[in-house]
């Protein structure tokens, strides 16, 4: 049974609002970070979707705009999507809510590895290099990068604290799974992670 309650006449999910337990320390999401590449096929309750998300790149100040990773310029180049058996969401951060774009299982296209095809949450990272205003074109790709690996940072550490397992990625077929996220000629995969219960972990 779906974990995801789909509003099927708007393509929305509203997610509850979020909240970390207050045993999720900065000590304790640092002193357990790593990377996993072994995890359950077990569904991520809602309530752990709606954390890791607004962990990751969440609004946190009131007036809407500030977010919980910093971008260049502000640009806020960075869209996050999540990827789950249910199928392929973009998650609109100012209404904490994912938007259907795709009713397919996408996992396997998330990454080369075996264990994307199986693992509950597959983020993926895209950059709308249109808002880069400003700067060389040539840059816009390391900015992109250093951005989403803020967010991936952010995912990490929120994850270590809630015993979660995680693993960021870059081997992605990013022509493939742009096709199949519906994305414009200005929006560049940059990178992949995987969310899930921890398996038999390999960790470094």
């Amino acid at each position: 049974m779906s974990t995801i309650p789909l509003d099927l006449e708007t393509d929305t999910v509203v997610l509850p609002p979020p909240a970390l337990s207050p045993q999720v320390t900065l000590e304790r999401s640092l002193k357990r970070r790593h990377s996993s590449r072994a995890f359950l096929p077990d569904a991520l309750p809602l309530d752990t979707l709606s954390a890791v998300l607004w962990a990751g790149f969440g609004v946190n100040r009131p007036e809407g705009h500030g977010r919980t990773a910093p971008s260049a310029h502000n640009w806020q180049e960075v869209e996050v999507y999540a990827v789950l058996a249910e199928g392929a969401y973009r998650y609109d951060a100012r209404g904490h809510r994912l938007l259907l774009v795709s009713a397919e299982d996408l996992r396997r296209h998330t990454g080369t590895q075996d264990f994307v095809a199986t693992a509950p949450l597959e983020l993926v990272y895209v950059a709308d290099f249109s808002r880069m205003t400003n700067v060389p074109e040539e840059d816009r790709a390391f900015l992109a990068g250093a951005d989403s690996g803020c967010i991936a940072q952010n995912v990490y550490l929120c994850c270590s604290g809630m015993g979660l397992a995680t693993v960021v990625r870059a081997m992605v077929d990013r022509r493939r799974l742009a096709q199949l996220l519906g994305l414009t000629s200005t929006q560049r995969i940059t990178l992949a992670q995987t969310v899930g219960f921890p398996g038999r972990e390999a960790s470094e």
